[in-house]
C-alpha cells in the first residue's frame, strides 16, 4: 500500500501543478484495471487513477505518468514528455516513504523543475 500512497501524492502535486499555472491542466488518463472491473467488491488502494498527465487546455498531453498495475512484481511509475523516448521511473524509497529516482528522493520540487522544463519546450 506504501507504493500507491507515495503514487497518490505525485497525482496531488500534479494536480497542484496544474492549479498554480495557467495553460496547464490535469487529465486522468486511465483508471487501474482492477478498478474497473471490480465489480461489486470494495476498492482499498488510494486512488483509482493509473495514468495521468499534465496537459494543454486543448488535451494534449504534455508530462504523461503512468503507474504499475497490482499485480506487477516490481512496482515502478514512469514520468516521461509525451511522445518522448526518455522517461524517468521512480520507485518506492526504501523506509517506504516517498518516491525515489535512482538513489535520489523524488520530490515536489523535482517534479514541478521538470514539467516547467518540459512545459517550455513544448512551447518552442
Amino acid at each position: 500500500m506504501a507504493f500507491y500512497r507515495a503514487w497518490a501524492e505525485l497525482l496531488e502535486w500534479m494536480r497542484e501543478y496544474a492549479a498554480q499555472h495557467d495553460g496547464v491542466k490535469f487529465v486522468k488518463q486511465g483508471d487501474f484495471t482492477d478498478y474497473i472491473y471490480r465489480m461489486e467488491r470494495p476498492y482499498d488502494l488510494p486512488t483509482t487513477v493509473m495514468s495521468a498527465s499534465l496537459s494543454t487546455p486543448a488535451d494534449e498531453p504534455i508530462l504523461f505518468a503512468s503507474c504499475s498495475q497490482r499485480a506487477a512484481a516490481f512496482k515502478e511509475i514512469s514520468l516521461r514528455p509525451f511522445q518522448s523516448h526518455i522517461y524517468r521511473k521512480l520507485t518506492l524509497a526504501e523506509d517506504g516513504r516517498g518516491l525515489m529516482e535512482g538513489p535520489r528522493p523524488f520530490t515536489k520540487e523535482h517534479l514541478f523543475r521538470l514539467a516547467d522544463g518540459v512545459f517550455e519546450v513544448a512551447a518552442t
